[in-house]
């Protein structure tokens, strides 16, 4: 007996692939769903969908599933690379992945899906769910290099109450392994990195594309002038490479960071050494918060704080919350957290919602 209908957001890769076999080995009525979420330069060596859509019906056919392919590119350019790039313009440094997950993969994808007459959606993500009581949770997936918890903390209960990780309890090279011994075509396939309409190509040629160069000085904490800058908006907080100072040497041999950037003079200010004061933030402000757990955090309770993806937890309290904010204090120094990045609040294993930065001190 069927336990339901579930569409598998199908990208070509080996997670989501992996995750349509096991639902289907589980009872589950599986239809394939392949998203095409951008199209501008989509044939170059960069972001080309069409490979991706010839490896997911390939794994399709060979799991024997049907497959349906949707265009969400215009949902994406409006929603998302809309947003991406006021972000940048205005010197932040946002994740349109976070975006893309809450307006896209779990939003027009959801409602597609449920327009096909499915009960549940399911991806390759490496989260989990728990159903209890009082709704649905969002935990971290087991493999913690692989956890990808951060980028859905914006869901919402809705939203979260419909979806299946099938991966979500699995390591990364049981996955790959079961993928190997079912034969599927992609078995091998190299992870994607980064978001499609970028990819793997050069972040700051990309972004030449669409925003504007605005020259400006480069200085130092001391006030020095030493280099100068292309535009605020193609430079990121704890940025190390491509600063244009690589020649500049003292008796520390430290290297430099990008530290602050003053819209208001066009200065980008650098500092020396991983540890500098400047990179290193106590207490920081999210705006916009999002609670998939369904209510803001206790602040009588301590909870982690993650403030990029790949860095680690850190403890925290949350000193005030309110619709429109919150404000954390973390138990040690976070590196350099970034306005625009996301402040993803956790109780152990549990994902329950954050914001993005606005104001770090």
């Amino acid at each position: 007996m069927s336990k339901g209908t579930v569409v598998v957001g199908l990208s070509g890769g080996v997670d989501s692939s992996v995750s349509a076999y096991l639902l289907k080995q589980q009872g589950y009525e599986v239809i394939g769903l392949f998203m095409k979420n951008w199209e501008d330069d989509d044939d170059s060596e960069y972001c080309s969908s069409r490979q991706d859509f010839i490896d997911a019906t390939a794994v399709a056919d060979l799991i024997g599933i049907d497959i349906e392919a949707v265009n969400f590119a215009k949902e994406y350019k409006e929603r998302v690379f809309a947003d991406f790039l006021r972000e940048y313009s205005a010197g932040r440094t946002p994740n349109p992945d976070v975006l893309c997950n809450a307006e896209i993969k779990f939003r027009a994808f959801l409602d597609h899906a449920m327009e096909m007459g499915a009960d549940w959606i399911a991806t390759g993500h490496y989260a989990r769910v728990r159903r209890t009581e009082n709704g649905t949770e969002l935990l971290r997936g087991v493999d913690p290099g692989k956890d990808q918890s951060y980028f859905l903390h914006r869901l919402t209960q809705e939203q979260i109450s419909r979806v299946l990780f099938p991966v979500g309890g699995l390591y990364k090279r049981d996955v790959r392994r079961i993928a190997s011994e079912i034969g599927l075509p992609n078995a091998a396939k190299k992870d994607s990195t980064g978001i499609c309409f970028i990819g793997e190509r050069p972040f700051r040629e990309f972004l030449n594309r669409y925003l504007p160069t605005h020259p400006g000085p480069i200085r130092t904490p001391d006030g020095r002038v030493v280099g100068k800058h292309i535009g605020l908006s193609f430079y990121t907080l704890g940025q190390r490479k491509g600063i244009g100072v690589g020649g500049m040497h003292d008796s520390t041999g430290e290297p430099w960071f990008v530290a602050k950037k003053d819209l208001q003079s066009n200065t980008l200010w650098i500092c020396q050494g991983h540890d500098h004061p400047w990179l290193l933030s106590n207490r920081i402000t999210a705006v916009h918060p999002s609670w998939i757990a369904g209510k803001a955090p206790d602040l009588s309770s301590s909870y982690t704080v993650k403030t990029r993806y790949r860095q680690a937890d850190g403890g925290c309290q949350i000193v005030e919350a309110t619709p429109l904010l919150f404000t954390l204090e973390s138990d040690s120094p976070q590196w350099a957290a970034t306005p625009g990045q996301s402040a993803v609040i956790y109780s152990g294993d549990v994902c329950l919602g954050g914001g993005f930065i606005d104001r770090v001190e």
